[in-house]
């Protein structure tokens, strides 16, 4: 059987720099463990820009929707701020989401206990934390119709439109519900149905999937505020939360920061199984392009190396060896080998973003 297919588009900034690690990884696996992938490389973003004139080509976008899984770095960079917005860096990003369709958003808040002093809360209340975040993506109110800004008598008015139809909410509850299945079995669904219609819908949807096809899984329902006001009190509470886009966009970056260090976070973005049972899938670190420090050797590969794990995970059915990776990164954490970003007074002197892939990869090599 042919090799499965990745996509790598570095992209800008600190993207090339991180991903060159991520690759290193990859051969590794197909070295050591007989995980062998089909590698394209190509362009996004600014670096798209500078080549074509877009941020994302037609032929990468068609590259994107027959591969298995696509890996991105970053986008984006002060070079390119003055640049229409049709043709910003990071429209290249959502263009590769609308298009392939990726509607549920994985984002994971895991707290490695080598990071947990990083954290603004309790190093009890946040050691050893894993939940996942899944949002939906592609509907709700970044995308209802009418909207717009309108004058009315002497005053302008701003208008978005909730709108989520039944299809929408099924599919990445589904989503959600499977990823339980893989974890601790447990889903709580945030909305606001006492005080917004999509919100009553969007509970009975789930309420009925659950009934009908997961009936095996725990399933609780929250409002998203008290969700906020719980993710800051008792955040181990929680395995899979699901949500709105708007409600998922705020919650998944107040449970990032509960890890202490945005810098180390992975995320996902699924669409429906292609033919192959696969589904499409967009795999990329949740820190931007950092133009400050790049092409400075500073960079932390750990967010897309794990990214690159969450891959292996949810593409391409190698739970083990995600966890194999996930593991050695937490082992070159507890050893005191950070990159400048987590550093603390007191610990040795940071590496760079190579010698975090070599470590990476000695823990790999433990690991056998």
């Amino acid at each position: 059987m042919a090799n499965p297919s990745l996509l790598i588009l570095p992209g800008d900034g600190i993207g090339p720099e991180v991903m060159e690690q991520v690759m290193r990884i990859i051969d590794w696996f197909g070295e050591k463990r007989g995980i062998a992938f089909d590698v394209t490389t190509d362009l996004v973003g600014g670096a798209a820009y500078d080549k074509h004139g877009v941020p994302l080509s037609d032929e990468t976008m068609q590259k994107a929707l027959e591969v298995d899984a696509v890996l991105l770095g970053a986008v984006g960079g002060p070079a390119y701020d003055n640049l229409d917005f049709s043709v910003k860096p990071e429209r290249g990003l959502l263009r590769l989401r609308k298009e392939m369709d990726l509607f549920s958003n994985l984002r994971p808040a895991q707290c490695f206990d080598a990071l947990a002093d990083f954290s603004s809360l309790k190093k009890d209340i946040v050691a050893g934390l894993d939940i996942m975040i899944v949002r939906e993506l592609t509907s709700g109110v970044y995308f209802g119709e009418p909207r717009g800004i309108h004058k009315e008598g002497n005053e302008r008015v701003g208008v978005n439109t909730q709108r989520y139809t039944e299809s929408e909410i099924a599919r990445v509850a589904r989503s959600a519900f499977e990823l339980a299945r893989k974890r601790s079995n447990k889903v709580c669904s945030m909305e606001k149905a006492n005080v917004m219609e999509s919100g009553i819908l969007w509970r009975d949807v789930v309420t009925e999937i659950h009934e009908a096809e997961y009936s095996d899984v725990e399933l609780s329902h929250m409002y998203a505020d008290n969700g906020a006001m719980q993710l800051v009190r008792a955040p181990k509470q929680f395995d899979v939360i699901v949500t709105d886009n708007l409600f998922g966009d705020v919650l998944s970056d107040c449970a990032a920061m509960l890890t202490g260090s945005l810098g180390m976070l992975p995320s996902a973005s699924l669409g429906a199984p292609a033919a192959n049972g696969r589904p499409k899938a967009l795999y990329e670190p949740v820190h931007g392009s950092a133009p400050d420090i790049t092409g400075q050797g500073k960079a932390n590969p750990s967010a897309c190396i794990l990214s690159f794990a969450m891959a292996l995970r949810y593409s391409f059915d190698h739970g083990e060896e995600a966890t194999r990776l996930e593991e050695a990164v937490q082992a070159v954490l507890a050893s005191g080998v950070r990159t400048a970003d987590l550093m603390q007074e007191g610990d040795k002197a940071p590496v760079s973003t190579t010698q975090m892939g070599d470590a990476v990869l000695a823990a790999l090599d433990n690991s056998l």
